[in-house]
């Protein structure tokens, strides 16, 4: 999988550099992913939920952190939508941010 928006990892990171070793791996396995169904993502990330839009919020460093992405399964490609803490995450809509 191709994964856009880069940038907003690593600036959650210069913040939140607690959180670096398990987006390394989670980044690692998405990268390699080839994904063509929210039940390929289940398989690997098991407490991933799954939302409409092609949205998947996955729990990072023990549900400290939450991230969205927005995926394309026909072409490939993962859209980094949000990385928050939790608190962060309750005040949004995940079905809608962009």
């Amino acid at each position: 999988m191709r994964i856009i928006a880069l940038k907003t990892l690593r600036d959650f990171l210069m913040i939140h550099a607690d959180a670096e070793a398990v987006l390394r791996a989670w980044y690692t396995d998405a990268n390699r992913a080839e994904w063509k169904s929210p039940a390929d993502i289940k398989t690997i990330y098991a407490n991933a939920s799954i939302l409409g839009h092609n949205r998947v919020v996955f729990n990072i460093r023990g549900n400290t952190y939450r991230l969205i992405i927005a995926i394309n399964y026909t072409i490939g490609i993962i859209y980094i939508r949000f990385i928050g803490t939790y608190a962060e995450y309750d005040r949004i809509n995940a079905d809608k941010i962009y």
